[in-house]
């Protein structure tokens, strides 16, 4: 039937493939050309037609199929005879199920000659079926009032309906309302030209979904006078989603965050989107047709932009880190990605470039790694930079072969200035010391702050230790001079610990425990001196934690002993005040004194302890005296700072002993050091106010040699100053400790406190310390420390005997 249709219509109906070949025709097209359908198909009209008429048509095709829809051409026909006519030419492309061009129909009409119009197409009906089926393109035969009559299965696979099923429909049963009015005025075109299209719908699937489609339609009369509506329908949802996709890159592109760039494969600039603007400044005009070169900061070498291209060239993308300058000069960090877009032969087409401004987030992160590295105060490496540094070093003087020195330094008496003075000036002084001790190293080398008052110093690739000792020296003879720091004029000291790998240690833990155990050692020694680490510093250190773990047992194995030194009147010789002082019997070790384990038990915190068993213990002693020997007589107990930041409730307890054995607080003399008066804490001045409201004497231990303020003398009530020993111990006639002692005396009289000179032990310097009007004296002139059944004999025995 349909091939009795195509060849009872009167014009050319003829179907070709891309190079312009006829695949086919009807019967009219045949008597038109006076041959066979056999003899037509293959060829191509430069075998009909006159070859200038013949380049028209294979044009006119290939408009057609690169427009990708229906064209029409009037194109003239001349002939060897010299007969001319002119065919009125609908050229449409078709395509396979792939979207593959496979070439074009054509119908034409003779309008040179009306006549010829009755003669109807004849064209092949299993022919032109199986163009009708094969078609890529949905085809169907409607009725005016849109019932599908015949429809292939291009439309069916399309729609999801069996033949049966959509026999059954009208085109407006499967067209959604919003296009039922665009329906009816495409309905109106087709009646009144007798085609309609192109025309984009939509139609509904079987499963109900919307497929989105185009349409080309023509009004049919057959020989009868009915008319019907032939469709071509085209499936565009791939187009559609190609249209909506690109639809979305473009609004990403313009809406990104992100600033991006595309230039052509030789680098020019042909598009920016608006994040590139507000990150560089420049506008759309601006940078069309330049290079990114414009951006250059020129920060980076051309090494850097070879490396660069090299991978772009290589692998078709490259992503870092660079440095560009904005429009107004600004230089920025940015952290950029550049892919290659290529064409079908390989060669590159596009190239974009994607990239955010990472200036901020990089000062962020420098300034994180700057605080997790260096010490905020100083500005120099921390404890964990140090460490870094170290290990660095290390590994590099085993490669190399030469040594290194690690030195730990540690600021004298530095609590001292900072509580008198306050953390500000404290801080800065610190700073000061930082500066002093980066002049006295090479660039090198590293100085290092680990916290505090402790500083580090790491030597490398040295080839002897002679190097290391001139800059100890340095270091000493820097750190020796004025600090001027406002209105303060202040004066510094350092115990410096040296130690060198790998002479000493390979390893960086134990550099580390070496150089702290030097430094302590040169602190012992004295101060305001370095000293090398030795094997036998080890041992000290490993006698110490021995120490620790022994105290633990000590207080209640009842391994302490308390023996006392007597406290001489100079005025008369009579004996009226003993120091109490600790003593441990170690089962092992035999008599210790306080000086090799209280530091240890102040470390541990078991001095709080020992020092409360002390107090009470000379508390006893103090009543048996007071009683048997003298109603005045006084004990005097030292207190260390530790036990003086411990809970209030422990000298309440004292107080309480107090009155539990009817001794008045004046029965006992609490010593403590300057740097402890000096201490601004409340914890610190509530006790020194609590002994002083229950009569509790308190004395300033070691008076002169700590860091002294006169005001908290005349803050506190201070009852004795004890002139240090190492005063009295070079005491000779016009000396200048002479001098000191004198006025350190003149000035305790004057604030209403008695003097007690510590270590006398000649009769020259007992002498001259009644002259100058000292109160009381203790040394080894008088007595040794003793027992207390030892100076109960020395208290029956030695009335007036040191007069």
């Amino acid at each position: 039937m349909l091939r009795t249709l195509f060849d009872t219509i009167p014009d050319l109906i003829f179907l070709k493939n891309i190079d312009s070949e006829y695949l086919g025709c009807n019967k009219a097209f045949e008597e038109y050309y006076g041959a066979e359908e056999i003899d037509i198909v293959g060829k191509t009209d430069f075998d009909f037609v006159d070859t200038e008429t013949a380049e028209v048509f294979r044009i006119n095709d290939k408009e057609a199929m690169l427009a990708g829809q229906t064209r029409k051409n009037e194109e003239w026909v001349f002939y060897p005879d010299g007969r001319m006519e002119c065919l009125e030419t609908l050229k449409t492309p078709y395509l396979d199920e792939q979207g593959i061009l496979l070439g074009m129909i054509g119908v034409s009409r003779n309008i040179t000659d009306h006549k010829n119009a009755g003669e109807a197409l004849r064209l092949s009906e299993e022919k032109f079926r199986t163009l009708f089926e094969m078609s890529p393109l949905g085809i169907a035969r409607t009725a005016m009032d849109g019932r599908f009559i015949e429809a292939n299965m291009a439309l069916l696979v399309m729609l999801g309906y069996s033949l049966e099923e959509l026999n059954q429909l009208t085109y407006s049963e499967l067209t959604p309302e919003d296009f039922l009015v665009q329906d009816v005025l495409q309905l109106q075109e087709l009646e009144s030209s007798g085609r309609y299209g192109p025309y984009e719908k939509e139609y509904f699937h079987r499963d109900g979904l919307r497929i989105p489609v185009r349409l080309n339609a023509v009004l049919i009369t057959d020989g009868d006078g009915g008319c019907y509506i032939w469709l071509i329908i085209e499936d565009i949802t791939e187009r559609k989603r190609i249209e909506e996709d690109m639809q979305l890159a473009s609004m990403i592109y313009m809406n990104s965050g992100e600033a991006m760039m595309v230039t052509d494969a030789k680098g020019v600039i042909i598009n920016i989107n608006p994040a590139f603007t507000k990150l560089t400044g420049y506008h759309f005009d601006e940078m069309i047709g330049k290079t990114p070169r414009v951006l250059s900061s020129g920060l980076h070498d051309w090494i850097f932009y070879q490396a660069m291209w090299h991978k772009l060239n290589i692998e078709g993308n490259w992503q870092g880190e660079i440095w560009n300058k904005r429009k107004n000069g600004d230089l920025y960090a940015e952290w950029l990605t550049i892919n290659t877009i290529y064409n079908d032969d390989g060669s590159p087409f596009r190239r974009v470039a994607l990239f955010s401004d990472i200036t901020d987030k990089k000062r962020a992160d420098e300034l994180i790694w700057a605080q997790a590295n260096f010490d905020p105060l100083t500005g120099l490496p921390n404890r964990s930079m140090f460490g870094d540094r170290l290990n660095q070093e290390v590994k590099k003087a085993h490669r190399s072969g030469l040594s290194l020195a690690l030195m730990f330094i540690d600021l004298d008496r530095f609590k001292e200035i900072n509580d008198v003075l306050g953390h500000d000036m404290g801080d800065e002084l610190l700073k000061e010391v930082a500066k002093r001790l980066s002049s006295c190293v090479r660039e090198s080398d590293t100085v290092a702050r680990l916290g505090g008052d402790e500083f580090t110093i790491i030597l490398s690739e040295l080839d002897d230790t002679i190097s290391a000792e001139r800059i100890a020296h340095d270091i000493l003879l820097k750190l020796a001079r004025p600090i001027q720091l406002g209105n303060e004029v202040l004066y510094i000291s350092a115990s410096i610990g040296i130690t060198f790998y790998p002479t000493d240690a390979t390893s960086i833990e134990e550099l580390q425990k070496n150089a702290d155990q030097a430094m302590y050692s040169a602190k012992h020694q004295g101060r305001n001196r370095f000293n090398y680490y030795t094997p036998s510093m080890r041992e000290i250190t490993q006698n110490r934690m021995k120490l620790s773990n022994d105290l633990r047992l000590a207080l209640a194995e009842n391994q302490f002993q308390i023996h006392y030194q007597p406290i001489i009147n100079l005025t008369d010789g009579g004996i009226c005040k003993a120091e109490a002082l600790i003593r441990w019997l170690h089962p092992d070790l035999g008599l210790i004194g306080p000086d090799e384990f209280i530091a240890v038990a102040e470390d541990t915190g078991r001095i709080i302890d020992i020092g409360d068993w002390v107090f009470h213990e000379a508390l006893k002693q103090a009543k048996n005296w007071r009683e048997s020997y003298h109603p005045d007589f006084q004990v005097s107990i030292n207190k260390s700072p530790v036990q003086f930041h411990n809970d209030e409730a422990l000298y309440l307890g004292w107080i309480e002993q107090l009155d539990k054995l009817g001794l008045p607080g004046n029965s006992v003399v609490i010593e403590i050091t300057e740097s402890l008066l000096l201490d601004s804490k409340s914890i610190v001045n509530d006790k020194l106010l609590l002994f002083r409201d229950v009569g509790i004497q308190v004395a300033i231990d070691d008076f002169g040699t700590g860091y002294s303020s006169l005001a908290y003398l005349k803050l506190y009530d201070i009852d004795y100053l004890k002139i240090d020993q190492s005063f009295v111990k070079n005491l000779k006639p016009n000396s200048n400790d002479l001098v000191l002692c004198e006025a350190i005396i003149v000035m305790a009289h004057k604030l209403g406190m008695k003097v007690i000179a510590e270590g006398v032990e000649t009769i020259e310097q007992r002498n001259l310390l009644i002259a100058a009007g000292c109160d009381y004296g203790q040394g080894y002139l008088f007595s040794r420390p003793i027992p207390a059944e030892q100076f109960e004999i020395l208290l029956r025995t030695a009335s007036n005997t040191y007069a």
